[in-house]
């Protein structure tokens, strides 16, 4: 029984609860007690008898062992193996313990259990957390389980522990983090080890916290004792326990509640409210553990629901997209349709260019004097009706150009214009920018040029070329964009990345709905172009050299890449943008931008990590090109424009 709804609209995998349970020989009535009447999900349980080792077990008559499974796979139908058991691989095993005999039987017991659990279809198996500070030889045995299998997940589960000292300097630091990351890179990164959070009372800062959203989690193990009692004497979680939880939620990491049941409840009651959610208290007392199942979808169904933005953006979370190129490409009319849907850009365009014919025409002068107004890159027509509702709402005569290159966006700009009745106001000018011969100057200038890092789909270059035909004191709106970067942990962008197995797509920069990201400094100001600019006929090359201090509290972290954002003022105090910190409430015409590194960096700490950028311009393209210098150099990515962005 999922938690619940939000809003009647969610796909989210967090829907689902778990449970942890212990051994049993009888897997139908485990999976019945804990399913049917509590509500539960799905099982975390113990594939094997916990007394077994191979080292002390017996043979059938063709000396094979006989495995002490929990029944046979004929138990459960296979759709209940695959949709409500996942396999807990024994916890004794420790395949780097000094004993060889517990270190062979781990060996042979891991192998088995994983065997077996291929076998029944089960979609993923939990392998218990690493016994001590070496675990080479345990990432050893996965990695080469991991070469075999084909689907099944395999979660490591790692305690989620507060550090005795946070500071620096103590030698009794522990950072479950730096455990996961070593036992991944012995694994290779391989895309079916995931992670399973072991949440227990004390929690570790927020900023050590949130690195864990840009790694792959994908259960958060509760334990019975991080819960705290409330005035009716039920179960109830600290606020940061809370915020923790909703962040689980929010990027469809699945809760299991863990341990026995800590709370002497109440006797049943009829009050409803009691364990939040208004179930029957009587069910509560059937199973120990439905109050703590309560508890977590009380707190799922009081999550506010998914805007609408949120929910056109959600099937573009950590998708890889090759950036649009429209000076290079004639965009297709689904693209058209899709950001013509942001009302919010237009509104805010809109208002500058009001703003900008208030300035420019004094009230005595609006019934007499006609702006010359040319929207350069027009497409389908978005901006030239922004225009003249600016015109219509601040009673200023207009006369526009709408410059477009796109011959099948110019049809339909034809047809609008027809629609409209706008034939004695709009000409339509079917050229490129930088090639057309304008009849007269413009007093406003027009454009949305901006990609999701301000100048990669060429505006620097296409306004530069089009300011011949702006008067000397015109405006341009936008006015200036700048971009921005940050260091990210992005374990899924950077696997996928990977997955291609070439040096291309790590030299490309990648347009992506950012979600399962850690973020770990904020952004900093790279690049930033101003128009008109009169002074240039060509965007240089430019070089910015970037330092992110990490937190300190934030411990070891790992960098996969750059996040890249624009932030744009169109004119006077009227922004537009994606830089995290001022971002444009409700607009979804840009997604972020990822500049993936080769090989990730880990820092310390308290470190520091320099990052060195270049724009680059040829005769017929630009590109970037990105490296990192410390706190271990990287190479410099996409040197000479391997893989360009624009031709020109």
């Amino acid at each position: 029984m999922p938690l619940g709804e939000r809003g009647g609209w969610d796909k989210s995998e967090s829907r689902y609860c778990g449970v942890e349970t212990d051994f049993s020989d009888d897997m139908p009535n485990l999976l019945s007690f804990n399913l049917s009447t509590p509500g539960f999900d799905f099982l975390l349980a113990t594939l094997m008898d916990p007394t077994y080792r191979p080292s002390l077990m017996g043979s059938d008559s063709n000396g094979a062992p006989v495995l002490p499974f929990a029944g046979s796979d004929l138990v459960l139908s296979p759709s209940q193996w695959s949709s409500h058991v996942v396999g807990k691989i024994s916890s004794w095993i420790d395949l780097d313990s000094e004993d060889e005999i517990l270190r062979m039987d781990s060996e042979t017991t891991l192998k088995q259990e994983i065997a077996w659990a291929t076998h029944l279809s089960l979609q993923a198996c939990l392998l218990p957390y690493p016994k001590g500070a070496s675990c080479a030889n345990y990432a050893r045995c996965v990695n080469q389980i991991l070469q075999g299998l084909n689907s099944m997940q395999l979660w490591l589960r790692i305690p989620l522990e507060k550090t005795d000292d946070d500071s620096v300097d103590s030698d009794q630091t522990f950072d479950s983090w730096e455990l996961w990351n070593s036992f991944r890179h012995l694994c290779e990164h391989h895309s079916q080890l995931s992670v399973a959070l072991n949440v227990l009372s004390s929690l570790p800062s927020a900023n050590s916290l949130g690195r864990w959203f840009g790694e792959p989690v994908r259960a958060a193990l509760i334990n019975t004792d991080s819960f705290l009692t409330n005035a009716r004497g039920y179960p109830c979680l600290s606020r940061r326990h809370q915020k923790l939880i909703t962040g689980f939620f929010n990027h469809s990491i699945q809760i299991v509640i863990s341990g026995k049941s800590v709370h002497s409840l109440p006797v049943a009651s009829s009050d409803s409210t009691a364990n939040h959610t208004g179930n029957n208290v009587d069910n509560a007392q059937r199973h120990s553990l439905r109050p703590y199942l309560d508890y977590v979808a009380y707190l799922y169904q009081r999550m506010d629901p998914l805007p609408e933005q949120e929910r056109f953006e959600h099937g573009y979370r950590d998708f890889l997209q090759s950036p649009l190129q429209p000076l290079m490409d004639n965009l297709e009319a689904q693209t058209y349709e899709t950001f013509e849907k942001d009302c919010v850009k237009y509104i805010q365009y809109q208002r500058a260019i009001s703003k900008a014919l208030l300035d420019r025409v004094p009230d005595e002068e609006a019934s007499s004097l006609t702006t010359v107004l040319m929207v350069v890159g027009a497409g389908r027509g978005p901006l030239v009706r922004a225009s003249l509702q600016a015109a219509e709402e601040t009673g200023r005569k207009l006369k526009v150009y709408a410059v477009e290159k796109n011959p099948n966006a110019v049809v339909t700009l034809h047809s609008l214009v027809k629609l409209e009745s706008w034939e004695n106001i709009v000409t339509i000018v079917s050229c490129d920018m930088r090639h057309w011969d304008a009849p007269e100057k413009a007093d406003i200038l027009v454009s949305e040029l901006l990609g999701s890092f301000g100048d990669n789909e060429l505006s620097p270059e296409c306004l530069d070329g089009a300011q011949r035909f702006l008067k000397q004191d015109g405006i341009s709106i936008p006015s200036s964009y700048t971009s921005f970067i940050q260091p990210v942990t992005a374990s899924k962008l950077y696997n996928d990345v990977k997955s291609h197995k070439d040096l291309v797509h790590f030299e490309t920069a990648y347009v992506v709905k950012l979600h399962s990201v850690a973020k770990l400094a904020p952004s900093q100001p790279v690049f930033t172009f101003t128009h008109p600019n009169f002074s240039t006929k060509k965007s240089n090359q430019r070089y910015k050299k970037l330092r992110f201090e990490i937190p300190s509290d934030t411990g070891s972290a790992i960098v996969h890449g750059f996040a890249g954002y624009f932030d744009a003022i169109l004119y006077k105090d009227v922004h537009l943008g994606i830089e995290p910190s001022t971002a444009t409430p409700n607009m979804f015409s840009w997604f972020a931008i990822f500049f993936p590194l080769r090989t990730p960096v880990c820092i310390r700490p308290g470190s520091s990590v320099e990052v060195h950028f270049w724009r680059c311009c040829g005769s017929s393209k630009v590109w970037y090109e990105w490296c990192v210098a410390s706190p271990c150099p990287s190479p410099i990515h996409n040197i000479n424009g391997r893989s360009y962005w624009v031709g020109l």
